[in-house]
């Protein structure tokens, strides 16, 4: 049902390798589909948008209005929600806001002994797209960790797209949207909706980043329209990465490893433990736990393709096997986890202690859980209220540094053999 591997094994590099590797965009049907999509979305604007629509969605639309909600219907999808949804999802919310507040960027200058002022000027982006899934599952959570990052940027407009096949709206994801902060809504999805995005409609304002998780359609897009617009990242399969000391209640690791498992076929769930015995009681565990599942089908096929309980020598191997993986999800289910930090280098999020459950940050632990996935943890971080700000430097050189900065800089310039930069500099030089 799941490997079980031994760091000291023989081809253990190589089967950890194996069980790591991943090509999340590499069809090249699937890139030749999504080139047409966007040239003709960039040819015909909403009536291509609307086609493409009624042709994947199964949607019957006359026009670009039937698929547009506007901040009322957002207001009248929240209103109508249970009490009990309604306190958790404004709940999530404000938690979510709290901890992003804490991001936020300010503008700062500094001024020298010559009168010369230097500095950073921290301006929001004016407009966002933001993709969130309605195929397989509808996704609130997304849209709280995409909008309220940006809305606390202070980006004026934020634009979102869900599909909504055969014209199913999922309620949750409307109210989500509204307590969140978003101004419009458009139910498109597809490779058409980044385009239409990065490019712009008659109706679909163009925007300067696009974010959000999507299929392998929606993730070849944003890749190609990088450059065009900004995008937060191109996301793989869901990951959990789990250090224990065999010290947890089995059941829980393995309902943990469940949790990844569940979101798709190719999610990965992986465990490091140095105690033998323990990995046999997870595996036992998986076995006794399976069977209660809804989603049973694709957490056996996740567990089976690229999960593993992995026996390791020492739980300092573990944690140096963990920063070679960099995993989306890492938990430290351990007895002292602060003790183990220092030793992490590359997690997209970290959960410390046996209490601390994934689950827990993808909803409503307050950090975002929009997260580098496929070992990219090695140079990329969370999506955060950095994503939607933008850094201008400030440089207002005195008249005395500029005789100072002049000749330094005309010095260089004549190494470089800049003709005009060299005198440009020394202009101002008294």
């Amino acid at each position: 049902m799941i490997s079980k591997l031994s760091s000291t094994q023989a081809d253990f590099q190589e089967k950890l390798s194996s069980l790591l590797s991943w090509e999340s965009v590499s069809n090249n049907d699937v890139a030749k589909t999504v080139d047409d999509i966007i040239a003709n979305i960039r040819k015909t604007g909403d009536q291509a948008l609307v086609d493409y629509t009624n042709k994947f969605d199964r949607m019957s639309a006359a026009d670009i209005g039937e698929l547009t909600i506007e901040v009322a219907a957002l207001k009248e999808a929240f209103d109508t929600l249970g009490e009990k949804e309604k306190t958790a999802l404004q709940t999530a919310a404000d938690r979510v806001r709290i901890y992003h507040q804490k991001q936020k960027q300010n503008t700062w200058t500094y001024v020298e002994d010559d009168g010369t002022m230097l500095g950073q000027k921290i301006t929001p982006l004016d407009r966002v797209g933001l993709y969130v899934p309605g195929g397989k599952a509808a996704y609130p959570s997304s849209v709280l960790m995409n909008a309220i990052p940006a809305k606390v940027a202070g980006v004026e407009e934020l634009i979102m797209v869900v599909p909504t096949p055969d014209g199913v709206v999922n309620q949750l994801v409307l109210a989500a949207a509204y307590i969140s902060g978003v101004d419009t809504v458009f139910t498109v999805g597809g490779a058409q909706a980044v385009a239409a995005l990065a490019y712009g409609t008659q109706t679909i304002p163009k925007v300067d980043k696009v974010v959000g998780p999507g299929n392998i359609y929606v993730a070849t897009a944003k890749r190609v329209v990088f450059g065009q617009v900004g995008i937060d990242m191109i996301a793989g399969p869901s990951e959990i990465l789990i250090i224990c000391d065999g010290k947890t209640n089995p059941d829980w690791i393995a309902m943990d490893l469940f949790s990844q498992a569940e979101h798709d076929e190719d999610a990965q769930s992986i465990l490091l433990c140095p105690d033998a015995d323990f990995i046999n009681q997870v595996e036992a565990s998986i076995v006794k736990l399976l069977p209660t599942m809804d989603r049973k089908n694709i957490i056996a096929t996740a567990l089976k393709d690229r999960g593993a309980l992995i026996l390791t020598k020492d739980m300092n191997e573990a944690v140096s096997i963990s920063n070679q993986i960099a995993p989306e999800h890492l938990e430290l289910s351990v007895e002292d986890p602060k003790a183990m930090l220092d030793g992490i280098k590359h997690a997209g999020a970290i959960f410390m202690g046996r209490h601390t459950c994934e689950s827990l940050g993808d909803y409503c632990a307050g950090p975002n859980h929009v997260l580098p996935t496929s070992g990219t943890a090695r140079f990329s971080s969370p999506l955060g209220v950095y994503d939607f700000q933008k850094k201008s430097s400030l440089i207002m050189v005195s008249d005395e540094g500029a005789s100072v900065l002049g000749e330094i800089a005309a010095t260089l310039a004549d190494g470089e053999g800049l003709q005009a930069h060299a005198q440009s500099a020394r202009y101002r030089i008294k």
